[in-house]
């Protein structure tokens, strides 16, 4: 009888564990958050859309408006475009901008959106036209170091 008790909280322990790994999975993946609202998709070109993923979030003044539906590269115009799936329930300006921003130092990038002054509001398949790329990291060291080289060659010259 005891054996059997035991076993049980075994399982039940190897069980919770299995749960708990299979949230953090699902967190990590961005996959957790489930939304049954309606949407409307609109799109945005960047030059450079750095770690943005499918289904980060989209926030406004830091509330999640909606999210990333697809990103896709144009061969056209050379550029990244975003489908973005925003809730019915948020309108926006059609002079609204989007940028790309980052949680914290190295943290998670996520879309942001900055509405506009325009009466008119964005629709289903509209586009963002006011962009703003993301900053990345390793292209502003390289610019530093460049700049920190040609100081030190017109130092040399004088």
């Amino acid at each position: 009888m005891q054996s059997k008790t035991i076993d049980v909280w075994v399982g039940l322990f190897v069980i919770a564990g299995a749960a708990a790994l299979l949230f953090l999975a699902l967190k990590a993946g961005n996959l957790a958050s489930f939304s049954t609202q309606a949407t409307y998709r609109v799109n945005a070109r960047f030059d450079n859309i750095g770690g943005l993923k499918p289904r980060a979030p989209v926030k406004s003044a830091g509330v999640v408006v909606g999210r990333v539906a697809a990103i896709r590269f144009d061969d056209k115009t050379y550029n990244a475009v975003a489908d973005i799936d925003l809730e019915t329930q948020y309108k926006f300006p059609k002079d609204s901008s989007a940028k790309i921003l980052t949680s914290g130092l190295l943290g998670e990038q996520y879309l942001g959106l900055e509405a506009g002054g325009d009466q008119a509001m964005l629709a289903n398949n509209d586009r963002i036209t006011n962009t703003q790329s993301a900053v990345v990291l390793e292209n502003l060291i390289s610019q530093f170091l460049f700049n920190k080289a040609a100081e030190g060659n017109s130092k040399d010259k004088q």
